[in-house]
């Protein structure tokens, strides 16, 4: 999660949403993302669809069975879809989206029993270092900067 949380620095640093995702097979990182909406015009540029795309790429397959995400934000519908129909094992967020979340918050995906296999999903890993990223500098943080 520390290398998601990262991700989403950078996204920030660059304009975007504070995001960010990587993939993990057998507990190595193979590939990440970080939103690129703003900086490419494309509103599927999530972090979590960069990263299953970097993921196939370089698995050289569609499927992403083996393969966990972990990312900031509760995945979204979109970036639901594309894990369960990739296969993916399962998905590891810190904050849950209550706008867009599809991992329980707004609907649930991941429990649904048919199609593609579903998903484990744990939540809340190092929510309170992602809620301090997407809050930005504190002004007592500003305050003791001066």
């Amino acid at each position: 999660m520390s290398a998601a949380l990262a991700e989403a620095a950078a996204s920030t640093a660059a304009g975007e949403q504070p995001d960010g995702a990587v993939a993990v097979v057998d507990e190595a990182m193979i590939a990440h993302g970080r939103p690129g909406m703003h900086s490419t015009g494309d509103p599927t540029a999530h972090a979590v669809m960069r990263a299953i795309r970097e993921t196939a790429r370089r698995l050289g397959r569609p499927s992403l069975a083996g393969v966990t995400v972990f990312c900031v934000m509760e995945p979204c519908i979109m970036c639901m879809g594309a894990l369960l129909e990739a296969d993916a094992d399962g998905v590891v967020y810190a904050l849950a989206d209550a706008q867009n979340g599809a991992c329980g918050s707004v609907l649930q995906l991941a429990a649904r029993g048919r199609g593609p296999g579903l998903l484990r999903v744990v939540s809340g890993i190092l929510a309170q270092e992602a809620a301090d990223l997407r809050a930005g500098p504190t002004a007592s943080t500003a305050a003791g900067r001066a």
